[in-house]
């Protein structure tokens, strides 16, 4: 009827067609309304938004040092948020936010001017921060004008949803902690915690401007990456801040000649402060998470945003690490100068081939059934590759197997320290570089531990009635009935004229002793008494034993080793004392595991401390006392194998446990020398360093202060003997220094 009343053909056809247009659209709108170009989620979904968290792993003195994640994400209540970051993010991002109800009508006709009529690029897109909200929640997957147009009006709906929903302070909560920061960080204790290492509610006003300066353009206001971009924007932001009345005038001139200062700490995998900590701690809680789901939990150790408690001492670790790299740095050099051009790695072509057949990029090549000589052709191609070394990473033209020669050079090494009362670990030091080597010396590896297991023989030999001041001679002897072996020591012939007590033989390391100990205490009588000792490893049945032939983790000889500071009980290392949900519900607790039953007597407890000490104060760990002029109580044990492949050093204080192991990956390559490969050259001073930054630091003084108890006057009546017994005058004209003692070794 109305359209009969117009005259005007024209105005008559373009009011129809105006009217056509307007039930298109209307009828477009209500299609995306109800769901025709992809659900909308209801009020009730909307009512339980879920969104990957971050579990975040902290050491026992409430450090954040890594966390596990899909997403970075460390959501945090509303009441972490400083103002002033709020008001910098309503300023820039949606002046009218506490006005609308989730859509800006008048800023969208003011983008649809500018855009549409002026064409202006700069107009802006004028969402919400609902909007963005929304958009963040259910990320856009098609892309073009049509699919970009039923986005939007979803995401409008969503967001007249959630305000329905939410209080404006709730939806600033979801969206400062969903929202996306780049590089896989989300959420703003994330952002915080990365660009400048400090929790949100620390944000200063510029530095609360940079990270919401970033929302428009993750990368291109990267602070990191565009400083000067980032500066500008920053700037931007706390204009427009002191437009809307959130800054003075006096602050909107000072404030943007702040500097931009980041302290960037990246949560990555591969670096940070105890990484092969941090991974084993992941395997663990894989593990865990494994067993729970199978009860009926629903835990992820990447998305539920776990929060890990663990034992490891923050500080011990960082003084730690650095006595390791000031070590094997010195101890690297030394050690590539002491083969120099005829270095194995570099000549022994049976070595090289191995190590080329053991590495990944040959066993892809080999994976596809590629001839011998085809894939190391391959390998031998040219190509400009880093190179780490102990100085700065290296960029030079090198194949594969130039890389694998130079890898194989490295020492590397495995410390362990941990409470002997407890068993919780202090420090983890599984390798010299995660990046770069990821196999863990301390929860993968098993070596042979060298004079480390002699305290084990002789706490045996007490154990069985042996006095520690009997004497044994140090001749060397061949035993026939094990194909002529015959152990030696380092030192000069006329030694075979010595008789040393048990304190005397194990603080010299003397390895004739050793074996003599051994056959005395019984094989059996030994290994038994490891086991009691926490040495869960299958021993060889065999002297060698006495010469810690045997191939232990590092883990094991440091739990061994706890019993002598723990009243003669084994405490196992354990990483991991509570996990919590991110809200701090315990989920549950690990308490330390102690062995019910001493495994030898106070009396040898004492004696066997006394018999260590003097390995530190006169024998083969003197170096301790000598060089670096550690006056801590301290008993411990150095540790050589056979052709100086392994280095250990086992240090044991009242308040601590500490062992050491260095050596080479490539179990054929030992050191050069045995003065160079000793376990008191190549693995003691890791020890010694560290300990001399604890004795610096007065939060440790429970530790570098703490006492071994007295030994009782009976005991050091027990040890009161002459070290040392020359044999008689005519015992040693009749014998003959150069020939060896022949016998059978009698086993028992």
């Amino acid at each position: 009827m109305i359209l009969k009343k117009i005259k005007n053909p024209y105005l008559r056809y373009t009011t129809i067609l105006l009217l056509a247009f307007t039930l298109i659209i209307s009828l477009f709108i209500l299609s995306v309304y109800v769901g025709v170009w992809g659900k909308i989620p209801s009020k009730k979904e909307l009512t339980t938004l879920k969104y990957q968290q971050a579990s975040e792993v902290y050491s026992a003195d409430s450090v954040l040092i890594g966390k596990y994640y899909l997403q970075d994400r460390q959501p945090i209540p509303y009441a972490n948020f400083p103002k002033h970051l709020i008001d910098a993010l309503v300023a820039i991002e949606d002046e009218r936010f506490y006005s609308h109800s989730g859509v800006d009508y008048k800023s969208m006709l003011r983008v649809a001017f500018k855009s549409i009529l002026l064409q202006d690029k700069s107009s802006g897109g004028g969402s919400t921060i609902s909007q963005q909200l929304a958009k963040n929640l259910y990320p856009r997957t098609k892309r073009g004008k049509f699919n970009l147009a039923i986005a939007k009006l979803k995401e409008m709906f969503v967001a007249s949803r959630l305000e329905s929903i939410y209080s404006k302070e709730e939806i600033l909560y979801h969206y400062l902690n969903q929202v996306s920061f780049g590089d896989n960080t989300h959420g703003i204790e994330s952002a915080s915690l990365k660009f400048f290492n400090k929790h949100a509610k620390q944000l200063t006003i510029p530095e609360a401007a940079t990270l919401v300066g970033m929302l428009k353009a993750t990368y291109g206001y990267n602070p990191r990456v565009f400083p000067k971009k980032s500066t500008n924007r920053r700037n931007l932001v706390m204009q427009a801040m002191y437009k809307n009345g959130y800054i003075n005038e006096k602050q909107k001139d000072t404030l943007p000649q702040t500097p931009l200062q980041l302290n960037y700490r990246d949560f990555n995998y591969n670096d940070g402060i105890a990484p092969y900590f941090r991974e084993e701690v992941r395997k663990q809680l894989l593990k865990w998470t494994k067993e729970k789901n199978a009860k009926g939990e629903d835990l992820n150790i990447y998305t539920s945003g776990l929060k890990i408690y663990t034992t490891l001492n923050y500080q011990m670790q960082l003084l730690a690490e650095e006595a390791m790299q000031e070590h094997m740095k010195k101890l690297q050099s030394d050690f590539e100068k002491s083969y120099g051009k005829n270095a194995p790695w570099l000549t022994n072509k049976s070595i090289i081939n191995k190590a080329v057949k053991q590495s990944l990029p040959y066993k892809k090549l080999k994976a596809l059934n590629l001839p011998e000589k085809q894939i190391l052709d391959s390998l031998n191609k040219k190509k400009r590759m880093t190179l780490a070394t102990w100085d700065k990473d290296i960029t030079i033209q090198a194949s594969t197997i130039d890389s694998i020669k130079h890898y194989s050079k490295f020492l590397n090494i495995g410390s362990l320290a941990v409470d002997p009362k407890s068993g919780e670990v202090k420090v983890w030091i599984g390798g010299v570089n995660f990046k770069h080597f990821k196999y863990d010396h301390i929860s993968q590896s098993k070596r042979q531990v060298g004079s480390t297991f002699k305290p084990i023989v002789y706490t045996t030999a007490l154990e069985q009635g042996i006095g520690p001041c009997t004497y044994f001679s140090a001749q060397e002897v061949e035993y026939k009935n094990l194909k002529q072996w015959s152990p030696s020591n380092s030192g000069s012939k006329d030694e075979a004229y010595l008789n040393y007590t048990m304190q005397e033989a194990l603080s010299k390391s003397v390895n004739t002793v050793a074996v003599k100990v051994l056959e005395k205490a019984g094989i059996k009588n030994t290994i038994e008494q490891a086991k009691k000792m926490g040495i869960s490893t299958d021993l060889p049945n065999e002297p060698s034993l006495a010469l810690g032939t045997a191939e232990v983790k590092i883990n094991e000889l440091a739990k061994a080793y706890t019993t002598f500071v723990n009243n003669g009980k084994h405490s196992t290392p354990f990483l991991i004392k509570q996990i919590a949900t991110s809200k701090d519900s315990i989920i549950e607790t690990f308490k330390p595991q102690i062995s019910k039953e001493a495994a030898f007597s106070n009396e040898t407890n004492m004696i066997m401390l006394e018999l260590m000490k003097a390995t530190i104060n006169t024998g083969t760990a003197s170096r301790i006392r000598n060089s670096y002029k550690l006056t801590n109580d301290i008993a411990g044990k150095t540790g050589t194998t056979q052709n100086n492949k392994d280095a250990w050093f086992v240090g044991v204080t009242p308040k601590l446990v500490s062992v050491t192991w260095v050596g080479l990956d490539n179990h054929e390559i030992g050191f050069k020398s045995t003065s160079l490969g000793q376990g008191a050259n190549a693995a003691l001073p890791a020890f010694a360093l560290f300990l001399q930054k604890m004795n610096k630091e007065a939060d440790f003084n429970y530790i570098t202060k703490a006492k071994f108890k007295k030994p009782t006057d009976a005991i050091l009546q027990d040890l009161d003997c002459e070290p040392i017994k020359k044999d008689g005058f005519l015992k040693r004209l009749f014998k003959n220094p150069n020939k060896k003692k022949r016998k059978e070794f009698k086993r028992s």
